[in-house]
C-alpha cells in the first residue's frame, strides 16, 4: 500500500482515528491535506507530519458549512495540484435519551457527521471525475448497523453515510471513482474515554474477540481501501468492530 505522489484530504484529522489515518498514509509517501475546525490543530498536525516525509498542510473548516467545504477544496486543489484520496472523518456526539434529545443536539450531529460528510464528498467529487480517479472513504460506525441506546442522533446519521457512501459509488463508479466506507465499534479514542468503569465493561461485554480496537486497527482498512490494493472494491462496508456486529 505505496501512496507515493498521492494526495489525501482528510477532515477531523487533526487528531484521534483522523490522525492516525493521516499517519498511516503519510508514512507510505502520500501527501496531506489536514483539515480540522480548529485552525491550531490542523496547522500543528501538519506541521508535525511534514518534518518527517511527504508534504502536509492544515485547513480550518467547519464541515457543516457548504461554503467553507467549497472554499477548503478549492485551496487543497490550488496548493497541492490534484486530489486523489478522500478521508470523510469529521464526526461529533451528543448523547442523550431519545425523549429527552432536545432539537440542537440532532441537528448538531446530523449537520457535522451526515451532511458535513455530504458537502466534502460533493466538492471533492468534482475533480475525481474530471481525473476520472480517487478513492474515498467514510467514516461511519457499527452503532449505525445495529444501533445504540442513548445515540439516536449519532446512529441516524452514521447509517445515512453508509446511504451515501453506496449511493455515490453507484453515481461515480462509472468515471473510476471508489467509494468506500467503515464501521468501527468500541475504538480507544478521546471520545471512549469517557465512558465510566461500568460503561466500559459492558461495551467490551458485547465485542467477542474481548478488546476494545486501536486508532491503528481502523487505520490500517481505511489505509487498504484507498489503496491500489483495493482497486475492484466500491460501495462496500467493512465493520472494524471485534466482532460486535456479525451478520
Amino acid at each position: 500500500m505505496i501512496f507515493d505522489g498521492k494526495v489525501a484530504l482528510i477532515t477531523g484529522g487533526a487528531q484521534g482515528i483522523g490522525r492516525t489515518i493521516g499517519e498511516r498514509l503519510h508514512k507510505n509517501g502520500a501527501q496531506l491535506a489536514i483539515v480540522d475546525i480548529n485552525a491550531d490543530a490542523a496547522k500543528a498536525t501538519a506541521a508535525e507530519l511534514s518534518a518527517s516525509g511527504a508534504r502536509c498542510v492544515g485547513y480550518a473548516c467547519n464541515v457543516a458549512q457548504s461554503a467553507e467545504v467549497d472554499a477548503m477544496v478549492d485551496a487543497v486543489l490550488k496548493d497541492f495540484g490534484k486530489l486523489d484520496i478522500l478521508i470523510n472523518n469529521a464526526g461529533i456526539t451528543r448523547d442523550g435519551l431519545l425523549v429527552r434529545m432536545t432539537d440542537e443536539a440532532w441537528n448538531a450531529v446530523i449537520s457535522i457527521n451526515l451532511t458535513g460528510a455530504f458537502y466534502v464528498l460533493r466538492a471533492v467529487a468534482r475533480p475525481m471525475m474530471k481525473a476520472r480517479s480517487g478513492a474515498i472513504v467514510n467514516i461511519a460506525s457499527v452503532v449505525a448497523l445495529i444501533g445504540n441506546p442513548g445515540q439516536a442522533n449519532y446512529c441516524a446519521a452514521k447509517a445515512g453515510l453508509i446511504g451515501l457512501t453506496k449511493s455515490a459509488a453507484r453515481e461515480l463508479a462509472s468515471r473510476g471513482v471508489r467509494v468506500n466506507a467503515v464501521a468501527p465499534g468500541y475504538i480507544e479514542t478521546a471520545m471512549t474515554a469517557k465512558l465510566n468503569e461500568e460503561q466500559r465493561k459492558a461495551m467490551l461485554s458485547t465485542v467477542p474477540l474481548g478488546r476494545a480496537g486501536t486508532t491503528q486497527d481502523v487505520a490500517g482498512v481505511v489505509s487498504f481501501l484507498a489503496s491500489e490494493e483495493a482497486s475492484y472494491l466500491t460501495g462496500q462496508v467493512i465493520s472494524i468492530c471485534g466482532g460486535m456486529a456479525m451478520a
